[in-house]
Parts: structure tokens; C-alpha cells; sequence
């Protein structure tokens, strides 16, 4: 049952009020537990966070997990909350059994909007709902879903995207039996409309006939032109490394100029008078993430560098003012703000790293006003508000009220020297209950991509579960091994052409250096991760196996040949990546697979894989399973996911995943067994610690 809105001004009824600063006082220590499997069934976030242009509202969304063997199984829900600035409270708007998505504001700041599929929608439609509160009306839907959208200056008109839906003689024929799949050809392209609203209701809906597969669309400020990511294709490889923005004339469909940025697509927005587009793009077409930031003119398509060389990646930006530019960039495993104009120059760091790591921003009020998306090792992600005059952000919300209940381990950053003395940042979460005169065991909980990073915030969730190994009595390390972004574009580039070299020497050197510290039992080292991050498992199972007691797999790569013609990114690897086609190195990718080494194998290894994985398709898992059964040395087991992709989705997949993987690493790290534990696992007695807790 979803619940209806209500007023802002309607003071019994507030929620999710954090005075600030906010300060979490825990209950009594004796009382405190540590972070449980179960606990991540109930972890909320701030998954998103959009000002009204006025700067008076904040629309929210908040995930909300789905319980296992209580709710019918899916994603998480996604609710959407308001946060009045001036009253500094909250009101919860569409909660409950609900997946909202894309939010935004009407220009004139009366009216929130969104994506959902609502009862008695086919597709997923886009609805209004007033600010003072009310019923959600359904502004629009179309014959498939609606994924994007970007209002008119004048609130008239909306721009949406949407695929192409299937003809009516292919669906016939579909019916009848003819469902053949035409791989990589049948796709559907993903194309822009635009509808003319009057009362909430279209009168008027056109296509526009534009040279591509559209995603991102952000109409100007000023006068009818959009600005349209197109790729060439729908494939995601096409979306990863040739998607390029379009200036398009709204009433016509006319592609006014188009900007040949250099590589991968990032954040973009608009100048408050629509004379520049300021967007995050790659430095090239090498570079492994965006990460400089660059503005464009409308007119001609050129545009030009304002953020380039620096130890760090742009992640965000948005328009104080039409000639000055807020920009959040990750620089190391840290986050900053700064501030810059558009004629270039200096930044203005404004606030530097040590503080909450943000993940998104937004400005209104002419500036007056910021807002963000932030955690730390304490919390996820939360909404923060910056007003003008403040001195920091500060923390409004507080999703996650029961973790003051729970006792975490001790999160720092920690630095060493690689053997070639390169320095790597990593992530070290101490035991709970730790001592100084004990070793423990450790977890290496490698990051994935390799073009991401693993920041000082919130880095427990169930393919990662820091919290809760530590819980457990384990030290967890997240290295950020070379090949990660946050340092600059040198530095994520120091991988190519070298895979499972010296990027994977990293953990390996992060597990001595650990060692050398006193902290860690060098015979019970356990290591995980999921894609690459499984890719590094898989390594470390087989060519480093007498390092590690135990491994989980997660979705990773273990043959480098059979990966190259089956996964849907050949050439997102190829370029910014491995550097080399298969037949230009046969002899480099076989000796980069983990099956290659696996008769080195003495490691346990745990194997997992969502059925249903088009990026690391799920034969990479079966090949390694398959030979170390045959080899018969070592435990294996093989976990596969139906209906799941490159990582799961659904609150049991993921709950079946984080309790298989810490009875793994307990079954043979801590106690030290030989044989396979049961291939059963005790849900309901899981989830008993929660009713314990009522």
C-alpha cells in the first residue's frame, strides 16, 4: 500500500529529523553487537538527492532492502522523501512497496517528478506530485518505458527517452513460436521524444529522428535545444566508449553540433544562461574512466579542457553562477569540493579531504545552496545540506538510526610501498575488539573495474562485507592497487597491457606489509572480490595460491582467451585495458589466465556467478570449477545464480551470497577445515539476530 503524501507544513508528521551536527550516541557498550549478515536486509541509503530551483525543498530517494522469506523477492524499494530546508524536517512522500527513480523538479519548484510503475501501468510512466502533497498524477506514459527525462524551461514540454518499441508483425510472429534471438542485431535502439503537456496531460508527442542510441538528455535553460549523449549503438560497448554528445534543436530534431569528446562519458549540466555545457569526459580514449572536466559550446561543439592534470577524478559538477563552476572530485580514497571559474585557472579548494566522502552534488538558489550525497565509516549514504555562509556541509537525515546500536571496527587508510616502490592507499578495518598483541586472520577485498576505488566512507555491503568479517574477528584490507582511479590518469593507466602483473603483486605486497605491521597471521589469509576483483581471486587461488587460505569468486574472469570472445565489452578492454587484441598476444593472454596456473592451486575456493551475466559470461566460472574438480586437490564449489547478471539484484540472491561467503572463509581460515561445508545454509536462523534484537 503506498502512502499519500503530506503537507510540508504539517508538523505531527515529521520524520527523519537530524539536528545537526549530527552526533549518534550508542547505547551502553555492553549492549552493542557487531554488524551481522542479517543487519545488511534492513541497511537503507540516500541513493539520490535533487534541490528544488528555488533551494527551498530537497527530494530524496531512499533504498529500502526487501526482507527475505518476509517480502516477495525483488530489487530494493525505492522511496522518495522531501526535506524542507527552512523547517529542517522531513516528510516521507511515496513510501512503501515502490521503485521511484529519476527525480526531479518542475522549473517553477511547485511540483516533484519521477519514473515509476505504478498499479494499472504497462510500462514505467512518469507522474508529478505537488509539493504541498496529494496523490501523484501520472504525467505521461508510453508503448515501452520511459528511462530519461528533462522538463522545458517553461514546464510545457518534456523530453523523454524511451526504446523503440516492437513492431506489431514481429510480435505476432513472436507469439507463434518465432522467437529467435539475432545476437547483438536485434536490440532495440533507445530514442528521444518530446511531449507537449497541458494540464498534466500530453496533447502533442513527436519523435526525433536523431543518429543513434540516446541515453543521457538535459534540456537548456534557455530556448529549445537539448543536449543528447548518442551512441551508435545500443551495445553497451558503444555506450562505455562512444557515446558523444549532441546539441539538438527540440521542435525540429536538427542536430545543431556535436562534441567529439575524447573518450568515456560522464556527468554533464548545463550554465544557468545555456551559452556552455559543462561536462566529465575522459582525458582520451586510453583513459579508463572520466574523470577531467571540460565545457563545450552549444553552437559549435568545441570545447575545452578546465580541469585536466591532477592527481584525482572529477565526479560531479554543477553551476553557481553562469561564469563559475562547484566541482566534487575523488582524489585519493578522499573526497573535495572546489570551486572554479570558466575562464579556467586555479581551483578554489573549498572543502579538502579527511571529511565525508561525497558521491553527488547539486546547487539551486543561484548558488546559495548545496547539496550532497555523503557517508563515512559509519554510515552510508546520507543527504548533506550547504548553505551559503556555513562553514561545511552538514548531515540532515538518518536512515540507518539502529547502527548507533552497533559496534564497528576501527577504519583507517593505510599506505605502502609496492616491491617496485610504488605507493598504494588502501582501506584497513580492524577486528572488533582489537588488540595489539594479537594476529589475526585477513580478508583482501579486492575492488573490481579496475577503473574505480575503494574511498574512506561506507564500504560494507554483501559482495564486500567488511563490517561483518570484522565482526567475525578478521582484518579486512581493500587495496587500491595500481589501475584504480581517485589518482589521477597516470595512475589508472599503470595496469595496461599488464594484466595480473603488477596490478595483483599490489595485494600481495599489501598482505606482507600487513603482515610486517604485527597485525596479521600470515597463514590465514583469505582474499575475494567480484568481477575483476573475482579476476584477482581467481589469481590469487591458482598462481599466488600458497599465499591464501580461502577465496571467494565473485563473477571473475579465470581464462583471458575464452573471456576476450565472449564477454559484450571487447573493446572497452581492448582500450583501456589489456592494449592488445587476442591475436596480437595469445601466448600474454594464456599466461594471464588463472586456469593456465591452476595445478598450482592448493587454495579453497568459493565460486559464484549470476546466471545470467552478459559481461563476464558465466562460463569463466564454470572453466575453473571444472578443473579443479577434475584436479581434485584442492575444495571447490560453483554457485550460480538464475536470473541474475554481472552482480545480484535480489535481496536472496544477496543474502543466500554474504552468508555462503562468511561461513566459507570462516569454515576454512578460522577453523581450519579440509572438507566442503554443507551445501545448505539456515536462513531463518540468520535472521534470527533481528527478532533477538525486537
Amino acid at each position: 500500500m503506498l502512502r499519500t503524501a503530506l503537507r510540508l507544513t504539517a508538523v505531527a508528521v515529521c520524520v527523519v529529523v537530524v539536528v545537526l551536527p549530527v552526533q549518534t550516541t550508542p547505547s551502553a557498550e555492553k549492549t552493542r553487537r557487531p554488524l551481522a549478515p542479517a543487519d545488511l536486509t534492513r541497511l537503507r541509503a540516500v541513493v539520490s538527492v535533487s534541490p528544488s530551483p528555488d533551494g527551498r525543498f530537497v527530494a530524496y530517494v531512499v533504498s529500502v532492502p526487501r526482507r527475505p522469506l518476509r517480502d516477495p523477492d525483488g530489487p530494493a524499494w525505492t522511496e522518495l522523501h522531501v526535506y524542507d530546508v527552512v523547517a529542517r524536517r522531513s516528510i516521507p512522500f511515496v513510501t512503501g512497496a515502490v521503485n521511484v527513480s529519476a527525480v526531479a523538479w518542475t522549473p517553477d519548484s511547485r511540483h516533484i517528478s519521477f519514473l515509476s510503475k505504478r498499479a494499472g501501468d504497462q510500462h514505467t510512466s512518469l507522474y508529478v506530485i505537488s509539493v504541498s502533497g496529494g496523490e501523484a498524477i501520472r504525467v505521461l506514459q508510453h508503448t515501452t518505458a520511459i528511462t530519461g527525462y528533462s522538463w522545458s524551461p517553461d514546464g510545457r514540454q518534456v523530453a523523454f527517452t524511451a526504446t523503440e518499441p516492437t513492431p506489431p508483425s514481429v510480435a505476432a510472429l513472436r507469439k507463434q513460436g518465432f522467437n529467435q534471438e539475432i545476437y547483438e542485431e536485434d536490440r532495440p535502439f533507445v530514442r528521444v521524444w518530446v511531449a507537449e503537456l497541458e494540464n498534466w496531460q500530453p496533447v502533442a508527442v513527436r519523435k526525433l529522428d536523431l543518429p543513434g542510441s540516446a541515453s543521457t538528455l538535459l534540456w537548456s535553460p534557455v530556448g529549445p535545444v537539448l543536449a543528447v549523449c548518442l551512441a551508435p549503438t545500443p551495445l553497451i560497448d558503444d555506450h562505455y566508449m562512444r557515446r558523444r554528445i549532441h546539441f539538438v534543436h527540440a521542435d525540429t530534431g536538427e542536430v545543431l553540433a556535436k562534441v567529439n569528446n575524447p573518450g568515456k562519458l560522464g556527468h554533464m549540466a548545463w550554465s544557468p544562461d545555456g551559452r556552455w555545457l559543462a561536462f566529465v569526459s575522459a582525458a582520451h580514449v586510453h583513459d579508463p574512466a572520466e574523470g577531467r572536466l571540460m565545457v563545450a559550446d552549444p553552437q559549435s561543439g568545441k570545447y575545452r579542457v578546465l580541469i585536466g592534470e591532477f592527481d584525482g577524478h572529477v565526479t560531479d559538477v554543477a553551476w553557481e553562477d553562469r561564469r563559475t563552476l562547484r566541482v566534487l572530485a575523488a582524489e585519493g580514497v578522499w573526497t573535495t569540493i572546489s570551486r572554479i571559474s570558466l575562464d579556467g585557472g586555479r581551483r578554489e579548494v573549498l572543502i579538502g579531504p579527511g571529511g565525508p566522502v561525497f558521491t553527488q552534488l547539486a546547487v539551486a538558489d543561484h548558488g546559495r545552496l548545496t547539496v550532497l550525497r555523503g557517508e563515512t565509516p559509519r554510515h552510508p549514504r546520507e543527504l548533506y545540506i550547504w548553505a551559503a555562509g556555513e562553514p561545511k556541509p552538514v548531515r540532515v537525515t538518518n536512515v540507518n538510526p539502529w547502527l548507533a546500536d552497533i559496534q564497528l571496527g576501527r577504519q583507517e587508510v593505510i599506505r605502502y610501498h609496492a616491491r617496485d616502490g610504488l605507493e598504494i592507499e588502501a582501506i584497513l578495518i580492524r577486528p572488533v575488539g582489537w588488540r595489539s598483541d594479537r594476529r589475526y586472520p585477513l580478508v583482501v577485498m579486492v575492488h573490481g573495474g579496475p577503473e574505480s576505488h575503494v574511498p574512506n566512507g561506507w564500504v560494507t555491503r554483501y559482495a564486500y562485507p567488511g563490517q561483518i568479517a570484522a565482526g567475525r574477528g578478521f582484518a579486512v584490507v581493500y587495496p587500491n592497487y595500481r589501475g584504480s582511479t581517485g589518482r589521477g590518469v597516470e595512475f589508472s593507466m599503470l595496469d595496461h597491457g599488464d594484466p595480473a602483473g603488477k596490478e595483483f603483486d599490489d595485494l600481495v605486497d599489501c598482505v606482507d606489509y600487513l603482515v610486517e605491521t604485527g597485525l596479521v597471521d600470515r597463514t590465514k589469509v583469505a582474499v575475494t572480490g567480484g568481477s575483476y576483483g573475482g579476476y584477482a581471486t581467481a589469481w590469487c587461488a591458482t598462481y599466488y595460491s600458497d599465499r591464501f587460505a580461502a577465496g571467494v569468486m565473485f563473477v571473475g574472469i579465470s581464462d583471458k582467451i575464452s573471456k576476450a570472445g565472449t564477454t559484450d565489452i571487447p573493446d572497452e578492454i581492448y582500450l583501456v585495458h589489456d592494449r592488445h587484441r587476442l591475436w596480437e598476444a595469445w601466448q600474454l593472454f594464456l599466461e594471464r589466465s588463472p586456469i593456465y596456473h591452476v595445478q598450482r592451486a592448493r587454495t579453497p575456493l568459493l565460486i559464484l556467478h549470476g546466471k545470467n551475466d552478459p559481461r563476464v559470461h558465466p562460463s569463466q566460472s564454470l572453466e575453473l570449477y571444472r578443473h579443479l574438480k577434475t584436479l581434485g586437490r584442492v575444495p571447490v564449489r560453483l554457485v550460480f545464480y538464475p536470473g541474475e547478471g554481472h552482480g545480484n539484484r535480489r535481496a536472496a540472491s544477496r543474502f543466500d551470497y554474504v552468508l555462503r561467503a562468511m561461513r566459507w572463509l570462516e569454515h576454512f581460515v578460522v577453523k581450519g577445515r579440509k572438507e566442503l561445508p554443507p551445501a545448505e545454509l539456515d536462513y531463518r536462523k540468520a535472521l534470527q539476530v533481528l527478532e533477538e534484537r525486537r
